[in-house]
C-alpha cells in the first residue's frame, strides 16, 4: 500500500477509527455537525485551538486521546453512525440529478469563482460572493450534479481583522500551511502533478493545481507560490483581492485562462462554463483560442463559445465591476490577440466600455458579450442589471435586455443550527431534507409547539451571548486591556444582529442617526434591546473602516455600552453563531444597491425574522407576517432624506412593533405567542423559497441544461 506524503504528518490513529483521516479530506464534514463532533469529542480544547480544522487537529492531537476514543463505546457508536451516513451519501444512486435527468450522460458543468467560502478553517473568501460560491458547490454535491469548480487557493487567504484601541481596522495575514488543509496535489491521467502555464508580460507564470473533495464533487484551486516563479509572481495568488490593478489582471488571467488549461490537463471536457461574476471572464478568450487554433474563424469560435457560457452578475455598484485601462490590456494581451487572428482594435472592441471613466476593457461586458445565458441574483437586481447594461444591446428596451434573474439561496445544512435540525427531524418528517424546496414540507413548522420552538431559540441566543463575550474578551486580551464594560449583553433581552461587509452603501451606522432615540430604545424599562455588530471593510476601503470605527467607539459611550457590541474578525463561525442566535436580523442598505444578500435568509431559516429595507431578495420574501419592512419601496434622489426617513421608520418599527410583539402577550409559560408565529412564518416562507436547493434547481433548468443542450443535441 502506497503511503501518501501528507499521511506521514499525522499522529498514528488506531485502526478502529482510522477513517477519521479519510473524512478530514472530504469537506462533507463542513455541513455535518455530527461529523465535526467526532473530532471535538476527542479533545474539545484542541478542536477550538485548531479552529475546527480536522486535518490540523489530526496532526496535533495526542495519540493517547485517540486511543481513549477508540475504546469508548459511546464514541464508537457515533463514529459508526457518521461513517455509515458518509458512505451512503457518497455511494447514493437515487440522487436529485439522476431522478430529474435520468438520460443525461454527457453534461459537465465547470463553475469558476474568485473565492469559495466553505468553512472558517479555509479562509479563502471575503464575504457574500465567496459564501454563495461555497454553498453552490455543496449543493451541487448534494444534488449530484456533474460539476467541477475552479478557483485560487490564496495561501495568505483573506485578511484577519484586527482593531486597534480606537477601533481602526488593520489587516493581518498568516500564511497557510498546505499540510493543515484538505488539499491534495492534482494529478493528470498519467499520474503527473498538474502545473499550468500562463503568459504574462515578458514572462511565463506557473500555477500548481490542488484538488479538494467537497462531498461528491471536486474543487480545483490554483497556487502560484511555486518554483520557478519570481518572488512577485509567487505573491500573485497570495491574497484575495490584494494588490493593484496589475496584480488584479494577472490574477484574473490565471483564473480564467489558467483555469481552462487546468481542466484540460485533468481530462475534463466541460459542456457548460459558468462565470460567477466577471473575475473569470478571460476564460471565454481561451475557449475561443482553442477553436481558432483548430482552424475556426474568431467570429465562429465566439458564436460557439457563447452557446456554452453562463454568466452571473452580482453587483449593481459600478466599482464592483472590474474594468481595466486599455494600455494595461495591451501590455498583457499583445501576444495573445494574434492567436485569435484579431487586430488590437478588434480585440479591444470585445469588451470596450466607454460609459464611465473613459474607455476601458470591462470584464462584465466581456462576460455578457461572450455568453448566451445571463442572470442577476434577485428579481430587483435583474431589473437593475438590465438598466445598467442596456447600452450593450442597442435597439432593445430595458425589459428586452437578455439578463434574467435567479434569486440567491443558502445551503440549509451548513447554516441550520443542530438544535433546530433535531427539531425539524421530529416534526417535518424523515424525508424533509430530500425536499428542501417544497413549501408543503415546511408548512409542518406550525405543528411545533410554541414553547418548544421558543425555548430552542432562546437557548441558541444564550449560546450566541456566550460566544460574543468570549470574542470580546479575546479582543481586549489582544489589546492588553480590560473590557470597558463587563459583562456585556444579557439573556432574555430582544437581540438584533447586523453582520456583513462594511461597504458604505450597506449603512451600518443608520441606526445611530438619532443617538438619544437609540439610547431610549436600548434601555427602555421592560422592553430593552441589544445589538451585535460584526463585519469587515475591504483593506483599501477607508470609508468602510471609518464606519467600523464609528460603531466600535459608539458602543463604548454611556447609554450604549453593554447594549451594543462589535465582534472582531467576521468569518463563517461568527456568521453561523449570529444568524442562529439573534432574535431579529437587521439589514438596511441603500436601495437599490443590494443585489441580493443571503445572511437574512440564514437568519430566517433559523427562526429569526428580518427587519429589512425592501431591497435585494426581501421584496420577494416579505409578506407582512414573516418580518418587517423598513421604509418604502422607492428610490430617493436625496441620500440624506433617504437616510433620515429610513432611520425614523426603523426606530418606529423597533419601538411599536418589534419590541412590543417580543415582550407583550406572553402566555402562562412566558412564551410570546404572537412572536413565535412570526418566527414560524419566517421559517415556513424563507426556508424553501430561498434554499440553495431551489436556487440550483433553477440554474439547472433555466441555464445549465439549455447551455448543455446546445452542445449535446
Amino acid at each position: 500500500m502506497v503511503r501518501l506524503e501528507h499521511e506521514i504528518l499525522f499522529t498514528p490513529i488506531p485502526e478502529r477509527i482510522a477513517r477519521l483521516r479519510e473524512l478530514a479530506y472530504n469537506l462533507w464534514w463542513t455541513w455535518h455537525p455530527e461529523a465535526q463532533d467526532l473530532y471535538r469529542q476527542i479533545d474539545p480544547d484542541l478542536w477550538e485551538l485548531d479552529y475546527h480544522n480536522p486535518v490540523d487537529f489530526l496532526r496535533d492531537v495526542r495519540q493517547r486521546k485517540l486511543e481513549e476514543a477508540s475504546a469508548n463505546a459511546g464514541y464508537l457508536k457515533l463514529y459508526d453512525a457518521v461513517m455509515k451516513s458518509f458512505d451512503a451519501y457518497v455511494g447514493a444512486k437515487k440522487t436529485w440529478f439522476r431522478k430529474h435527468y435520468p438520460d443525461i450522460k454527457d453534461v459537465q458543468i465547470a463553475y469558476f469563482s474568485a473565492e469559495f467560502g466553505l468553512h472558517e478553517s479555509l479562509p479563502i473568501y471575503s464575504g457574500g460572493l465567496g459564501i454563495l460560491s461555497g454553498d453552490h458547490v455543496k449543493e451541487a454535491s448534494d444534488m449530484d450534479l456533474p460539476f467541477v469548480a475552479v478557483g485560487f487557493i490564496y495561501p495568505q487567504g483573506y485578511f484577519r481583522q484586527r482593531l486597534d484601541p480606537s477601533g481602526w481596522q488593520f489587516a493581518e495575514y498568516n500564511k497557510m500551511n498546505f499540510a493543515d488543509v484538505p488539499a491534495i496535489p492534482a494529478l493528470d491521467p498519467e499520474g503527473h502533478e498538474v502545473v499550468i502555464e500562463v503568459e504574462l508580460p515578458g514572462r511565463t507564470i506557473y500555477a500548481k493545481v490542488y484538488k479538494f473533495k467537497v462531498g461528491r464533487v471536486e474543487l480545483l484551486l490554483m497556487d502560484t507560490d511555486i518554483h520557478p516563479n519570481s518572488p512577485q509572481d509567487r505573491e500573485l495568488s497570495a491574497r484575495l483581492y490584494g494588490g493593484d490593478q496589475e496584480m488584479r489582471i494577472s490574477q484574473e488571467l490565471v483564473l480564467g485562462i489558467g483555469g481552462v488549461r487546468a481542466l484540460r490537463r485533468l481530462g475534463y471536457s466541460p459542456t457548460v462554463w459558468h462565470m460567477n461574476e466577471g473575475h473569470s471572464a478571460f476564460l471565454v478568450l481561451e475557449l475561443c483560442r482553442e477553436l481558432v487554433v483548430q482552424g475556426m474563424t474568431f467570429e465562429d469560435a465566439m458564436q460557439q463559445v457563447k452557446t456554452q457560457c453562463v454568466f452571473t452578475t452580482h453587483t449593481p455598484v459600478p466599482a464592483g465591476n472590474d474594468a481595466f485601462p486599455l494600455p494595461l490590456i495591451e501590455r498583457f494581451f499583445w501576444s495573445y490577440w494574434p492567436q485569435l487572428n484579431l487586430t488590437r482594435d478588434e480585440f479591444m472592441s470585445i469588451a470596450l466600455q466607454e460609459q464611465q471613466w473613459g474607455p476601458t476593457f470591462a470584464m462584465t461586458a466581456l462576460a455578457l458579450r461572450a455568453s448566451d445565458y445571463h442572470n442577476g441574483v434577485s428579481k430587483l437586481h435583474g431589473h437593475v442589471a438590465r438598466g445598467m447594461w442596456q447600452w450593450l444591446y442597442p435597439g432593445k428596451s430595458r425589459d428586452e435586455v437578455p439578463i434574467t434573474s435567479i434569486t440567491n439561496g443558502v445551503h440549509t445544512s451548513t447554516w441550520l443550527a443542530p438544535e433546530l435540525h433535531e427539531l425539524f427531524n421530529a416534526y417535518l418528517g424523515k424525508t424533509w431534507e430530500d425536499n428542501l424546496d417544497d413549501p408543503k414540507v415546511w408548512k409542518k413548522i406550525y405543528q411545533i409547539p410554541d414553547d418548544v420552538l421558543w425555548n430552542t431559540r432562546q437557548g441558541l441566543k444564550s449560546q450566541l451571548i456566550t460566544f460574543a463575550r468570549g470574542r470580546l474578551a479575546a479582543h481586549y486580551k489582544h489589546l492588553n486591556q480590560n473590557a470597558p464594560v463587563w459583562p456585556v449583553l444579557e439573556d432574555g433581552i430582544l437581540t438584533l444582529g447586523f453582520a456583513r461587509r462594511f461597504a458604505t452603501y450597506k449603512r451600518a451606522t443608520l441606526i445611530f442617526k438619532d443617538i438619544e432615540r437609540l439610547k431610549y430604545l436600548l434601555n427602555r424599562p421592560g422592553k430593552p434591546i441589544q445589538i451585535i455588530f460584526a463585519g469587515k471593510a475591504h483593506p483599501k476601503d477607508d470609508p468602510g473602516k471609518l464606519f467600523i470605527q464609528n460603531v466600535y467607539q459608539l458602543a463604548q459611550q454611556p447609554g450604549l455600552a453593554g447594549r451594543i457590541v462589535f465582534l472582531e474578525e467576521y468569518d463563517m463561525a461568527v456568521g453561523r453563531s449570529m444568524t442562529q442566535g439573534v432574535d431579529v436580523w437587521l439589514n438596511n442598505p441603500r436601495r437599490p444597491y443590494e443585489a441580493s444578500g443571503t445572511s437574512g435568509m440564514k437568519a430566517s431559516l433559523n427562526g429569526a425574522p428580518n427587519c429589512s429595507i425592501l431591497d435585494g431578495w426581501w421584496p420577494e420574501a416579505y409578506n407582512g407576517k414573516n418580518g418587517w419592512a423598513i421604509g418604502e419601496e422607492r428610490e430617493y434622489s436625496n441620500q440624506d432624506e433617504q437616510d433620515w426617513n429610513d432611520a425614523q421608520s426603523l426606530y418606529h418599527l423597533i419601538e411599536h412593533e418589534i419590541a412590543s410583539t417580543f415582550y407583550d402577550g406572553r402566555d402562562a409559560n412566558g412564551v410570546p405567542t404572537a412572536w413565535v408565529q412570526i418566527c414560524k412564518e419566517a421559517i415556513a416562507t424563507v426556508a424553501p423559497a430561498f434554499s440553495m436547493r431551489r436556487m440550483l434547481a433553477d440554474y439547472v433548468s433555466e441555464l445549465y441544461m439549455p447551455a448543455a443542450g446546445s452542445v449535446t443535441k
